[in-house]
């Protein structure tokens, strides 16, 4: 392919663009090991088993962000990480091509892509057509994609079209300066400055450093992804990893946090208190997954937080093509309408078809899912496509669409398996409260009902509190011949009387916190059947029972009337087998470890000293001479034996014969 001037043309106009090779592995990859030794630049390749240098996997992209290349090439022929893609289009500075490698376009619809094992719960790579066609559709009606199948003639180039651009000089841009301008006099607190990709966020960051008195640390995710801080701030520049920091006793004027976002939310509010003078910087749009509820759920958290955005870009020139294919094809416009109609609400079913019938709708879906979640990233985008087991309700008035509600299929599994996850012996993808509930919960056949989970549920900021939220669950119970609806949310007291209020009954409360949140997982249950009711009545009981134990574990006080009986019941004894004989975890048998303890006199120095002493497990293996975690739970695990075999040893053998029988679930 000539592509004799558009790099020259490209540079002068600030812009870049997308190539797109479609065609067999051989053709297409010939075609772009040509362009690379036709025109001179980096030409990084992503993707696995690349034939050159420099090189990284999608996966491993990520540690590139923050830096800059002219041109790379993007294998999707395989499989099609798109987060991955709109990142390296990121890393692009003006002038750059991005060469994209795809299978033959008339083909790729029903190739199965090795993608969609990060996002579809199957344990085998699935066509996902939808997308294809989405992705297609875009770039076959943008004039400025240049898209060139195998068999077919090369496409012209582009005329000149754009006025000259001129580049940053390296010093600030307006935004910037008005921006510098009122961080170099805040005496104290807390500012963010948001935006897309290439508009200066970074260099704005070096900038500060610069112009500041006093002593300033710089954090992210990554030391690589802050390569423009540590250029725009030469020697004022000093980095530490959060954890690290976290964990020292470093004291500075100011804390710098680059991609703050990408930070757990926990982590990141620890450090925020340790400085007097802080500036967040994130990417807020696109495919770091952050979505605005960045600022929704982290940002407002800061009385009187100073918050900025750039929109000009700094890196390249407003209206790049690159940029706005992506942000078409991904749906990267997640500000929603600021006003809406106030007419009346109508709730209806929405299903994956709508994607090829009628896609503007499932589109404001989920601009409105991404407005509202704090990581909402192209995989959602993808999953909500194609993902077999999605489905969904949208709340409207007239044309507007003011809430969303996605929900996922789970169960169904059948009993040996729901066993075999009871005992820890399995974890198959997906089912995540179908699978908590058996894997924590008191029913080794819990697994077997089935169930619609909700993943997402959103509604417009100018339409809250009006019930909408509640309607859009009362329509997913409508004629669904289901067991039960359930949600698996992060507990908040607030959060927790919304889903009482859709009718949902609390059946579990997790033991570690949530690394985003900060808060302990809560699941809940809305039974449909009388199998579901079963179910979600036994598990309530079973945490009132636990209530007590659960809340000296882990602090939180759980919103159920406990009981507080202190003997063995038939479900301590299946549990406790689970335990000693199987793979049932730790945190699953707590409560019924504990009544053990009450009931025995053995010493199991083991198990008191993790359930009465509280020790940790470094602690706990310098007590009991053991190296390492998993020693340790295998002799908490002999010991729990030893109790159940010197309270009744016949019964502690049927049961144990019984939970081994489940590892052979096939």
């Amino acid at each position: 392919m000539n592509l004799s001037g558009l790099p020259e043309q490209l540079a002068r106009e600030g812009h870049r663009r997308l190539l797109v090779l479609s065609g067999d592995d051989t053709w297409t990859q010939q075609q772009a090991l040509l362009l690379k030794e036709s025109y001179p630049g980096d030409w990084l390749w992503v993707g696995d088993n690349a034939p050159q240098l420099p090189s990284c996997s999608p996966q491993a992209l990520n540690q590139l962000l923050g830096r800059e290349f002219l041109h790379a090439i993007f294998d999707a022929r395989q499989g099609f990480d798109v987060s991955a893609f709109a990142a390296v289009g990121g890393t692009l500075r003006a002038g750059s091509l991005l060469v994209l490698l795809t299978p033959a376009l008339a083909l790729w619809p029903e190739k199965s892509d090795q993608d969609s094992l990060r996002w579809s719960d199957r344990p085998e790579p699935i066509p996902t057509p939808r997308f294809i066609e989405h992705f297609c559709r875009h770039i076959s009606r943008d004039p400025q994609v240049l898209l060139w199948q195998q068999g077919a003639p090369c496409p012209p180039l582009p005329t000149h079209s754009a006025p000259d651009w001129h580049p940053a000089s390296g010093e600030p841009q307006r935004e910037q300066a008005a921006i510098l301008a009122y961080l170099t006099t805040l005496p104290e607190g807390v500012a963010a400055v948001t935006a897309a990709r290439g508009r200066g966020k970074s260099a704005l960051a070096g900038m500060l450093l610069r112009r500041i008195a006093g002593h300033a640390i710089v954090t992210a995710p990554a030391r690589a992804a802050t390569e423009v801080i540590a250029r725009f701030g030469g020697d004022r520049y000093h980095f530490m990893a959060p954890d690290a920091l976290l964990a020292s006793d470093v004291r500075a004027d100011w804390l710098i946090v680059d991609e703050a976002a990408a930070i757990p939310g926990p982590l990141l509010a620890q450090l925020v208190t340790r400085f007097p003078r802080v500036l967040l910087t994130t990417t807020v749009q696109g495919y770091e997954g952050t979505g605005r509820g960045f600022l929704l759920k982290f940002c407002a958290r800061f009385a009187g937080l100073r918050y900025f955005t750039l929109s000009e870009p700094v890196r390249w020139a407003a209206g790049c093509p690159l940029e706005r294919i992506i942000a078409e094809i991904l749906l990267f416009d997640d500000a929603p309408e600021e006003s809406l109609s106030q007419g009346e609400i109508v709730c209806t079913p929405l299903e994956q078809e709508a994607w090829s019938r009628d896609p503007e709708l499932p589109a404001a879906v989920y601009k409105l899912l991404c407005a509202a979640h704090y990581r909402t990233s192209p995989l959602d985008l993808r999953r909500m496509m194609d993902a077999p087991g999605q489905h969904f309700a949208v709340a409207r008035t007239g044309e507007d669409v003011c809430g969303a509600l996605w929900l996922v299929e789970e169960g169904g599994l059948s009993p040996a398996l729901s066993q075999a996850v009871w005992a820890g012996y399995r974890r198959p993808r997906g089912n995540l409260v179908a699978q908590s509930l058996a894997a924590h919960g008191g029913s080794p056949q819990a697994a077997t009902l089935t169930a619609r989970r909700v993943t997402r549920i959103a509604v417009h900021p100018a339409r809250q509190r009006e019930g909408i939220g509640q309607a859009l669950i009362a329509t997913a119970r409508q004629q669904m011949n289901i067991d039960y609806l359930s949600v698996s949310f992060g507990y908040t007291g607030e959060l927790w009387r919304f889903w009482q209020r859709c009718g949902f009954i609390l059946v579990r409360i997790g033991s570690h916190r949530e690394a985003s949140s900060g808060c302990y997982t809560a699941m809940a249950m809305l039974p449909l059947s009388a199998a579901g009711q079963d179910l979600c009545q036994r598990e309530h009981q079973r945490l009132c029972r636990d209530a007590s134990v659960i809340e000296r574990w882990n602090g939180e006080k759980i919103p159920v009337v406990p009981t507080g009986e202190a003997t063995l019941n038939d479900g301590d004894w299946l549990d406790l087998a689970g335990f000693a004989f199987a793979y049932r975890p730790l945190s699953a048998a707590m409560p019924s470890l504990t009544r053990l303890l009450q009931v025995t006199d053995l010493p199991l120095s083991g198990l008191r000293g993790k359930i009465e002493q509280g020790l940790d497990d470094s602690a706990l293996s310098r007590a009991l001479a053991l190296s390492g975690r998993k020693a340790v739970l295998s002799h908490l695990r002999t010991e729990a034996g030893q109790a159940l075999v010197q309270l009744d040893s016949e019964r502690c053998q049927t049961l144990r014969h019984t939970v081994l029988q489940w590892q052979f679930f096939q």
